[in-house]
């Protein structure tokens, strides 16, 4: 048997993401074995729920966040011994922990980001350092699980995210993707990110201070935010302060896979989220695979995403003049425009689709059979 414990399956975020494209692969695993499995979240509905990732149907139960329910459920799986057991987020490694110490499943965790860059609970950075092996999103995040919460190197797996195959199949038909209505006429620049004032580190506010300097060297450009967010009034009177009022369209938060949202991806320019808090970035595989330059922040798991200089750009979150050179520059030199496009959407295509992720993940899970 296997289990599998989630913080949160269904959802737009992108931990939601990875633990759904987790769970296809889990169980695609355990069905080629003849295997059960259990999938348990623990902040989603009460109740039993369908998924399915690139035609693999798994099905999980949600416990609405209730903690004590949702640990007693994982403990009532003793009696089937399983063998193997994810937790799918650090803050659920003591509940994986309790069921290796009865049982003595192989245990598997996994880090995204901020959720291991910072000291954990003693509870929980023993659990971290008892797990059998330790899935990192990012080397970044990596390092630091090791430096900070002591995991052992030997037991550190990386396991970079993918693109959801919903956009791959987009990506090849973006004739049938329009122009979105509120699309503004002339070059532009698009972030699509939460606005919130607690993820202040992602640099929406550095695009627009620098955006009066590039519409003065490369003409009329705007800026496209897709999100929304309490940090949102915030950045709408940054953009009035700096004279950008009309050239900054937020355009509030766009449903996933929404034609609107896969029309900015479209017939957007360059991608820019100059971040310094990502534990990988999602948004730019999204843009990239769309064959659109993408510029991140030299921070987190975004290195391990954007090749500086072949396929975007990588800039200091506090360098303003450094993010303004980097977007002029693509916006005034068409020939480096259309080589950093092509290169990213080749590097999505050669590194980064759900069937890389699943390849990886299931050499991951031999493993820890074989242990």
């Amino acid at each position: 048997m296997l289990l599998g414990l989630f913080p949160e399956v269904n959802g737009a975020g992108g931990i939601q993401r990875a633990c759904r494209h987790m769970a296809a692969v889990l169980a695609r695993f355990a069905a080629a074995r003849g295997w059960e499995y259990r999938f348990l979240a623990l902040n989603d509905a009460v109740g039993s729920h369908t998924g399915e990732v690139a035609g693999q149907e798994f099905h999980f139960e949600g416990f609405a966040r209730d903690k004590k329910r949702f640990a007693l459920a994982a403990s009532a799986t003793l009696f089937r011994r399983p063998q193997m057991v994810l937790a799918a987020h650090p803050n659920l490694a003591p509940v994986a922990w309790s069921v290796q110490k009865s049982c003595s499943a192989r245990v598997a965790v996994v880090g995204y980001g901020i959720d291991v860059w910072e000291p954990l609970s003693a509870m929980r950075r023993a659990a971290l350092r008892a797990a059998s092996q330790f899935w990192s999103i990012s080397t970044f995040t990596m390092e630091e699980a090791i430096r900070v919460q002591g995991v052992r190197r030997d037991a550190v797996r990386l396991l970079p995210l993918a693109l959801d195959p919903s956009f791959e199949d987009a990506a090849r038909n973006t004739a049938l993707l329009p122009r979105p209505a509120f699309w503004p006429v002339g070059r532009t620049l698009l972030s699509v990110t939460r606005l919130a004032a607690s993820e202040g580190y992602k640099g929406v506010d550095r695009v627009i201070e620098v955006l009066p300097h590039i519409r003065e060297r490369a003409g009329d450009v705007h800026y496209v935010v897709v999100g929304d967010g309490d940090d949102l009034s915030r950045h709408q009177r940054l953009a009035v302060e700096r004279g950008v009022a009309d050239h900054v369209h937020f355009v509030g938060r766009l449903p996933a896979m929404s034609a609107d949202l896969l029309g900015c991806y479209v017939h957007g320019d360059v991608f820019v989220l100059p971040s310094k808090g990502e534990g990988f970035g999602l948004v730019f595989l999204e843009a990239m695979v769309f064959g659109k330059p993408a510029i991140g922040g030299a921070h987190g798991g975004t290195p391990d995403v954007i090749e500086d200089g072949a396929s975007g750009y990588l800039v200091d979150h506090d360098d303003r003049d450094q993010l303004a050179e980097r977007i002029i520059l693509l916006l005034t030199d068409d020939a480096l425009f259309g080589r950093m496009g092509r290169a990213a959407r080749d590097r999505v295509q050669s590194n980064f689709l759900f069937s890389h992720f699943e390849r990886k993940l299931t050499g991951y899970l031999d493993e820890l059979c074989a242990s």
